[in-house]
């Protein structure tokens, strides 16, 4: 397994800072944002897309600090109601495509989005009920006529630009939000969509890791993994429910919160995790992303660092005399 940290969290400072001071920590790889909501402090793939010199300055100083490009992050909406918005995101999503193939980098790491409940709606609405009816309407509506017509030919282009694997983070808020909407959209446009695991979005849906791993895993649909933990408020939960739309700066009244690994599930599980990963068939990229509302940037994801190359496996065993 090789560990990457999410571009994101060092925004505040320069592309080659952030991989010097990633490099002294023992880091090997970056996840980086080129466009949608990570945004572009490192690298925008629109202008990079377009300009060999800085695609070549990119690369140098990714070689200067002995470091790879795990994969190109442009998380977005391109199917958002608003056609506006919608194009922003798909123009950042384009050029990220261009820009992997162009980089030689194989994934990119996106979201499915989220449309509107109807045609003439203005704003995305994510459904999780099957009653009344009207809910069911829309989901045929969002699935047939706009999600899965969109990735069909989202798909193609990425293909045509040399795109490997496109990791589709598991996250609420959009149509793929669980396994089976994952292996839903999967089924329906084929194996160039997979799964970008991040626990800490399936924690506080109250889902089980193990599981969730094990049957990606048996479709071969783990591309990418996200390391992030969630810190499960319990007597919040028991007031509220997990559906919570408290404010992430009201930390004392959410019933669920990011935080740095260990700081909401233990490291015994976590060691658990990453080696189910592996069982599972997946030995590629741990990219930290650190959302902890009580640390510093720097302090969680130095924390996180340590904590996972104390839990990664990096040397397979090609020597079991006991069994």
């Amino acid at each position: 397994m090789n560990i990457s940290v999410v571009s994101s969290i060092l925004g505040d400072y320069s592309l080659d800072e952030s991989l010097k001071y990633l490099s002294s920590l023992g880091v090997g790889q970056f996840e980086l944002g080129v466009g949608g909501y990570p945004g572009k402090a490192h690298a925008d793939a629109l202008v990079l897309s377009k300009d060999e010199a800085k695609r070549n300055e990119l690369l140098d100083t990714f070689k200067r600090y002995n470091m790879t490009i795990s994969a190109l992050a442009v998380h977005g909406n391109c199917i958002h109601p608003d056609k506006e918005i919608a194009k922003r995101f798909q123009d950042d999503f384009e050029a990220a495509c261009v820009l992997a193939g162009q980089l030689g980098v194989e994934t990119i790491v996106t979201f499915s989005g989220c449309p509107g409940s109807d045609p003439d709606a203005k704003m995305p609405s994510w459904i999780t009920c099957a009653w009344p009816p009207d809910y069911q309407k829309s989901l045929d509506y969002q699935w047939n006529e706009v999600l899965i017509p969109y990735w069909r030919e989202a798909v193609k282009f990425a293909e045509r630009c040399g795109v490997k694997k496109i990791a589709l983070e598991i996250h609420p808020g959009f149509c793929v939000y669980n396994t089976s909407t994952l292996l839903r959209l999967r089924n329906a446009v084929g194996e160039m969509i997979g799964a970008n695991i991040d626990p800490s979005h399936l924690f506080w849906q109250g889902m089980d890791l193990f599981e969730v791993i094990r049957e990606l895993g048996k479709n071969k649909a783990i591309y990418y993994f996200h390391a992030k933990d969630t810190q499960l408020i319990e007597h919040n939960i028991r007031i509220n429910g997990v559906n919570d739309t408290t404010s992430f700066t009201d930390m004392a009244n959410r019933s669920w919160v990011f935080r740095t690994l260990g700081y909401g599930h233990n490291e015994g599980l976590w060691k658990q995790i990453f080696s189910a990963l592996i069982i599972a068939g997946y030995d590629g990229t741990v990219s930290i992303e650190h959302e902890d509302g009580l640390m510093s940037p720097k302090e969680g994801l130095e924390k996180a660092i340590k904590f996972v190359k104390d839990g990664i496996i990096t040397e397979p065993n090609t020597n079991m005399w006991w069994a």
